[in-house]
């Protein structure tokens, strides 16, 4: 998890695309979104590897946004229900479930079903939020971050100080990749 947090870090403060960041971020609240141990998580997962975003911050976004995901699991059922419950879609889900692959993606389940339908609506909102917000950070917020007392005093906890060096050595494989 340090590892994964020290990529993200580096991530904001170097030259890495911010579409690359945004791309994970999004793919990331999709991925929390869905529950996981069922086929359409997997073949998600699969599929973001397979695109240009940063991995580190969708597996960090996951691993944040699966803490909170608790609080917001009653709508997510409760936009599950509604999805699977429509007339229009009953004859659709019906011949989804008769195939032999299909009900292992859980599609059935509420929770798989909202979290599918809100991670799919919120995937461009979340992309073009973060790609506004990372210029922001870079130009205005890291530079006060870093001249900051706090900041300092932080830094020399001994649990950060070997992020600090794991970001550092991570700066380094980022600029010999280059």
């Amino acid at each position: 998890m340090i590892k994964t947090l020290a990529r993200t870090i580096v991530a904001l403060n170097t030259n890495v695309r911010k579409e690359h960041i945004a791309s994970g971020f999004a793919w990331g609240l999709l991925l929390a979104l869905v529950p996981a141990g069922n086929l359409v998580w997997i073949l998600l997962f699969f599929i973001s590897f397979f695109l240009k975003n940063n991995q580190a911050f969708q597996l960090l976004t996951i691993a944040l946004l699966k803490i909170v995901l608790p609080l917001a699991a009653p709508l997510l059922d409760e936009l599950g229900f509604a999805i699977l419950t429509m007339g229009a879609l009953q004859g659709v889900f019906t011949a989804l479930y008769n195939l032999p692959i299909a009900p292992l993606t859980h599609f059935n389940n509420t929770l798989v079903m909202g979290g599918l339908a809100a991670g799919l609506v919120l995937w461009l909102p979340g992309f073009l939020a973060i790609r506004a917000a990372v210029p922001t950070y870079r130009n205005k917020l890291a530079p006060r971050i870093i001249e900051s007392k706090a900041y300092r005093a932080f830094l020399k906890l001994p649990l950060v100080s070997s992020l600090a060096k794991a970001i550092a050595r991570a700066a380094d494989l980022a600029g010999a990749v280059r």
